[in-house]
């Protein structure tokens, strides 16, 4: 099975596919997702562009996206939901279910703490995924976010059942 990570994000949004076969994960590819224009509208246009062709080329089966946490700027979590939207939609008019989750819980599931900062989950995504290239933080976080999704499916007991989805 196929597991799409998305860490949204208005200018850059992290992405990250890996292949879960029992146990086992491996990696498939990685990246970042860069904004372009001159307002919100084009930026989030680029970002669905760009989002839809990882979909077209890696034909993933299912999707997980980190949820929006509220901070103290009103405007940028909005802006930031958006850009979420964004990633949640082209997921689900690829047919795929999307699981969301928590930062905290995302970093307590790769780390094993909840509080964990970038370079600790960069260190942990290489070490369950050996031999990754990493674009950048925000495509380890997306690495981690398919993680903690395929973890969340094996312990549900969801694995099995997704996997004959995608195959039918």
């Amino acid at each position: 099975m196929r597991v799409l990570g998305i860490d949204p994000g208005l200018r850059n949004m992290g992405w990250g596919l890996i292949d879960v076969t029992g146990s086992r994960l491996s990696h498939v590819a990685n990246g970042i997702c860069k904004s372009a224009g001159p307002d919100l509208a084009a930026r989030l246009v680029t970002l669905h562009d760009q989002l839809q062709e990882i979909m077209d080329i890696h034909a993933p089966d299912v999707a997980a996206v980190e949820q929006t946490f509220v901070n103290k700027d009103g405007a940028g979590t909005l802006k930031l939901g958006q850009a979420r939207g964004v990633a949640v939609l082209v997921a689900a008019r690829a047919g795929l279910a999307v699981g969301e989750y928590a930062p905290n819980a995302v970093k307590k599931a790769v780390v094993g703490v909840g509080h964990a900062d970038k370079a600790q989950i960069a260190h942990m995504v290489r070490l369950q995924l050996p031999g990754v290239d990493l674009a950048g933080p925000d495509a380890a976080d997306a690495l981690a976010i398919a993680i903690c999704h395929s973890h969340h499916l094996q312990s549900a007991g969801h694995l099995s059942r997704a996997v004959e989805r995608a195959s039918a």
